[in-house]
């Protein structure tokens, strides 16, 4: 429940801080419930949940914690890694395989691969993180 905390705090300031607003496909309502992200977008996930920490632009910060840039990331590479932390977790990020499901994660994994400066263009399937919870 740590991490729905987290997410529920982040959400409204990652969006406020960009100006931005969910994507068309993605509900207005950030939250269904304390506890489940309503966004089904990489970009609109993204938006909502990473972009307070890891910055708008995927350069990463540093403050209350250390949020690595995931602009130009080499360990995005492969997408098991960031599918792993993502998870379960680790350091400062808090795990999101409560909060977030298999499709979720995959499209905000995909999300984060193609864009900041990464070309990365293996598909990443909701059955990818299915085998990493």
């Amino acid at each position: 429940m740590l991490a729905a905390a987290v997410l529920a705090s982040l959400a409204p300031l990652a969006l406020a801080q960009e100006g931005t607003k969910p994507e068309a496909d993605d509900s207005a309502a950030l939250f269904a419930s304390p506890s489940v992200l309503t966004q089904k977008t990489g970009a609109g996930i993204y938006g909502a949940v990473c972009a307070g920490c890891h910055m708008p632009e995927g350069q990463g910060a540093v403050g209350a914690g250390a949020y690595p840039a995931l602009a130009d990331n080499p360990t995005l590479e492969f997408p098991e890694y960031p599918i792993h932390i993502i998870v379960h977790g680790q350091a400062a990020m808090p795990p999101l395989g409560s909060v977030l499901d298999d499709e979720q994660i995959a499209a905000v994994v995909e999300y984060i691969r193609t864009h900041f400066g990464n070309d990365y263009a293996e598909p990443v399937t909701a059955e990818m993180v299915a085998g990493a919870r």
